[in-house]
């Protein structure tokens, strides 16, 4: 009796370690210590337990999340993905571009089709953290401001808090993200850290942050988290998005978009 209570008790901590790991990414061994009120000791064979299982890695000082992680593709693959949804995608966001706004593009190959569509337009302000949407709009008459940063080569995006300089100084009053990953638990992710980083500061920095990314990347969790959905004002997203789950984000006032 005494044993199986023990062994209930381990399960049912264990499965609060993994939600735990999991909505976070990654965790340091003291913070699942504090959280679950254990000892170092047991949080260290807990987890030895589930990298057994495949649920996590250990890495030194703590733990990542193995589950339904997304490993990144080079950018030429992923703008061959799903393409025709991401062309309904951007067409639609381009809708909700006033004339005198200033955006925020990011690096995504979805918001590099609506990039595409921004050619022609001379009246707007595009600040951008992507060299290949600078490029795309260079031959323009737009404003384009570049945030500066490090070069992430795989994304050929600028990131991490070197971005910080010029994004303080700005305000946009859209702000057009991608994501490789998302869902109501884990909001919205990415496979970088210094992504996610300049991610969340330019939400901070938008009036209204419009989420383009198609169904294929519901349900999946990347590396890095970037915020939850209470950080999202619009998701446009194709019609294979369920529709049960484009009713719960409405309920968070979401407004949903399905092209």
């Amino acid at each position: 009796m005494v044993t199986e209570l023990r062994t209930d008790l381990a399960s049912q901590r264990r499965e609060r370690m993994r939600n735990l790991i999991r909505q976070a990414g990654i965790v340091r061994v003291e913070d699942l210590r504090r959280d679950l009120k254990v000892s170092v000791a047991t949080v260290r064979r807990d987890l030895e337990a589930m990298e057994d299982e495949g649920r996590v890695r250990r890495v030194h000082g703590g733990a990542i999340s193995m589950e339904s992680r997304l490993e990144e593709s080079g950018f030429d693959t992923k703008t061959g993905l799903a393409s025709k949804e991401k062309r309904l995608i951007a067409a639609e966001s381009v809708k909700l571009i006033s004339s005198g706004d200033s955006i925020f593009l990011d690096g995504g190959s979805t918001v590099m089709e609506l990039a595409s569509l921004l050619a022609d337009r001379s009246d707007l302000t595009v600040v951008t953290n992507s060299l290949r949407a600078a490029t795309e709009l260079s031959n323009s008459r737009l404003r384009i401001i570049l945030t500066g940063g490090e070069l992430r080569l795989l994304s050929q995006t600028m990131v991490g808090p070197l971005t910080r300089a010029v994004l303080d100084k700005v305000r946009v009053d859209k702000a057009f993200m991608g994501t490789m990953g998302f869902s109501i638990e884990d909001g919205f992710t990415t496979t970088d850290p210094n992504e996610a980083f300049t991610k969340d500061l330019v939400q901070k920095q938008a009036r209204q942050v419009i989420l383009l990314a198609d169904s294929r990347k519901w349900g999946k969790v990347s590396f890095s988290r970037v915020s939850g959905f209470d950080n999202v004002d619009v998701l446009i997203t194709d019609k294979k998005f369920p529709a049960k789950d484009a009713r719960a984000l409405r309920k968070q006032d979401v407004k949903v978009r399905l092209v």
